[in-house]
């Protein structure tokens, strides 16, 4: 693993997973920012919405952006599954796969009668990917991701 990769790992562990506070000030008006540091990298996920939302996280070494990742998330079937649960289930299932050391796919958990599965193409190079929560086979939830190296 890169010393890239290994950041972007702790970095979400300690925002979302980590439920860290959001910033007092926004960088653009009406998202939610959460952001970490440590020795020359520094990292921003920025989002806008809730139940369904929108963001983009962008890692920076020596205040130069050369990573980044959108994505966009929805609950598909408000009647089975609300933005809490739903938050719950991706924390939990997110917090198992950084512990196993990586932030991309082929990532399966169960999880109070719901299953978290992420599958990714790629590398943390270039990649294209789908995180969804189902019940009973149905797919109640899906996030849409795709990022990579940032080129000047």
């Amino acid at each position: 693993m890169t010393e890239l990769e290994a950041f972007i790992v702790e970095a979400k562990a300690n925002c979302y997973i980590g439920r860290a506070p959001k910033n007092d000030l926004s960088c653009r008006d009406g998202s939610h920012d959460l952001s970490f540091k440590k020795a020359d990298f520094s990292y921003l996920d920025s989002y806008f919405g809730g139940t369904d939302f929108m963001g983009q996280e962008i890692v920076w070494h020596h205040g130069i952006p050369i990573w980044g990742m959108n994505y966009f998330g929805k609950i598909l079937h408000d009647e089975l599954l609300d933005a809490e649960t739903a938050g719950r289930i991706i924390t939990t299932s997110l917090q198992n796969l950084y512990m196993q050391g990586r932030f991309l796919g082929g990532f399966s958990h169960e999880i109070e009668g719901y299953r978290y599965r992420d599958q990714t193409e790629g590398s943390y190079r270039r990649f294209t990917g789908i995180e969804t929560i189902s019940r009973d086979k149905l797919c109640v939830y899906q996030l849409d991701y795709h990022g990579g190296m940032i080129r000047p």
